[in-house]
């Protein structure tokens, strides 16, 4: 005869067959998050105790610094500025919804994979211009810019476009790409980045993403020459140098104090073709010659090196044969050059 069963073990036996499980007790609707209305993504708890993917409580608090579902202060959540993720509920996620998360993750590699693209729809921040080579220290307040900030560090990219405002149309047709080199969170969200210029760029298409500005580019190359044109374009190219070098050596207390703030004038490079962008001096003496942001980005649009210095070499000869010299550098001052 078999070994008889006592009732309670067999309650017990059967309680444990029919217990449901975790993923009987819960929907895919419960593990959403209530601001994208989608599977959670790195989800992260509030000192609240509500849950939103990673991302969106980051863009909510860009905008207001409290919790999107009770409003509770979060300041000091925000001031910390790290966001653990709540470990249980990604692996009640991993458990009971394999398949709904992986396609979560398909969806976030696709969005960062567009985002990380360098040619269409590249983050454009509208400010001021900037060239290849030189620093562009920037502070970001803005939550469109924040977003933008984020999601350059995000897909590994560290890069994004820059061009001035220009009247009748939402930014100018040329650009220089930025890339950042150093973020400095500040307690209330805002940042204060380095950033340095990388290529220019011309404008194809405008567009809009979550609020900031964006395009599609092509980016320029300044054309080869060679021969004896490539001969007299480095003969141009000493000569223009060397004013450069006077202007540097003999300016006023004005341009010394610039001099202090962006350093001296770069050394010129042996090959003048090596790079796409030209000479590096170049950029860096466009950017504190007193010139109105129309002429610079005239400067900058040319791909013929030859007519970039013959311009450069017009104005280095007006300066210092001491055309409204004075009335040059000052003017540094009031359009904020330095």
């Amino acid at each position: 005869m078999g070994e008889e069963t006592s009732p309670d073990t067999a309650a017990a036996k059967f309680s444990h067959r029919h217990q449901p499980e975790l993923k009987d007790l819960l929907s895919v609707s419960d593990l959403e998050c209530s601001l994208c209305i989608r599977m959670f993504f790195e989800p992260v708890t509030t000192p609240c105790g509500h849950t939103f993917c990673k991302e969106c409580l980051e863009r909510s608090l860009d905008h207001r610094p409290n919790c999107p579902l009770c409003k509770q202060s979060l300041r000091e959540y925000l001031k910390a500025g790290k966001y653990n993720p709540t470990l249980l509920l990604m692996e009640i996620m991993a458990a009971t919804f394999p398949a709904q998360l992986a396609d979560r993750k398909r969806v976030h590699e696709a969005e960062m994979a567009e985002l990380s693209n360098l040619s269409k729809n590249i983050p454009i921040f509208v400010c001021t211009m900037s060239f290849p080579g030189i620093p562009c220290p920037l502070h970001v307040f803005e939550p469109r810019y924040r977003l933008m900030m984020r999601r350059c560090q995000e897909t590994g990219t560290k890069m994004f476009g820059m061009c001035m405002y220009e009247n009748g149309k939402s930014f100018a047709d040329y650009g220089c790409m930025l890339e950042i080199q150093r973020m400095e969170f500040l307690p209330d969200g805002r940042s204060l980045v380095d950033t340095i210029g990388r290529r220019r760029f011309r404008v194809l298409r405008r567009g809009h993403r979550d609020g900031y500005n964006t395009a599609d580019i092509e980016y320029l190359e300044d054309e080869k020459v060679e021969g004896e044109e490539l001969a007299e374009l480095q003969r141009l190219h000493e000569c223009t140098y060397q004013q450069a070098q006077q202007f540097c050596e003999h300016g006023d207390a004005t341009l010394r104090q610039i001099l202090l703030h962006r350093g001296p004038l770069p050394e010129k490079e042996e090959d003048i073709q090596a790079t796409k962008d030209g000479p590096a001096w170049c950029w860096w003496l466009i950017s504190i010659l007193p010139l109105d942001p129309s002429d610079q980005l005239r400067l900058f649009a040319t791909t013929s090196l030859r007519a970039r210095l013959t311009q450069l070499k017009h104005i280095l000869t007006g300066i210092l044969q001491g055309r409204e010299y004075g009335h040059h550098l000052a003017d540094l001052s009031t359009r904020g050059r330095i």
